[in-house]
């Protein structure tokens, strides 16, 4: 950006290109829609951004993100107790309350173990997963994490320290998508199809 732009300017587009998935063209982009837009964009998103940082919060029971603490999930005597559905992120949790189908309760990891990034069970949510897990009204922790190598070890692991707990462990079931075609499918999620299969 050329000096002439301003400091302001070059410190709105270097701080947008920081989001995942905005690079320097993109926040160049966004900066000049948001000073463009002032009075419908600039101004309306910059009151949410400070409502957002002063208000927002993280759940002190499973991790999410709300403006109250326990999280509307959490504080909801309508959801079963009796199932905690554990999730990488965040994101994962909007996405599973998006579908509607899940009534229960979630814990929110906050990443997955790596040995390659260097992220071990003390950098994530494992001890406090392993005491709600422990109290009388669980019957199920249900492990919706990703399908890939540090999804499916952290799975095995966080299996492994559940198991002294007395609950049922499950996995989201994984294979051939609805409307999906099985020549635009890979082989992993073929396989992965096949030793999911169920009976007709």
């Amino acid at each position: 950006m050329a000096a002439s732009a301003g400091p302001e300017i070059e410190r709105l587009i270097a701080l947008l290109a920081k989001l995942p998935g905005m690079g320097p063209r993109s926040a160049r982009r966004a900066t000049l829609a948001l000073l463009k837009r002032r009075e419908q964009l600039l101004t309306p998103l910059a009151g949410a951004l400070a409502d957002a940082a002063e208000r927002v919060k993280t759940c002190s029971v499973c991790g999410a993100l709300d403006t109250q603490d326990p999280c509307a999930v959490c504080s909801d005597p309508q959801r079963d107790a009796g199932l905690i559905c554990v999730v990488e992120e965040v994101g994962a949790l909007w996405a599973m309350e998006r579908g509607g189908a899940f009534r229960g309760r979630y814990h929110v990891l906050g990443g997955l173990l790596s040995a390659l990034d260097g992220v071990g069970p003390d950098a994530l949510r494992i001890g406090p997963l392993v005491s709600r897990a422990g109290a009388p009204e669980v019957s199920e922790v249900i492990l919706a994490l990703p399908a890939t190598v540090d999804g499916q070890t952290t799975a095995h692991y966080l299996a492994e320290r559940l198991a002294g707990a007395g609950v049922t462990i499950s996995m989201l079931a994984r294979g051939v998508p609805v409307g999906g075609e099985l020549d635009w499918l890979d082989d992993g999620t073929i396989a992965q199809a096949l030793r999911a299969r169920r009976p007709a």
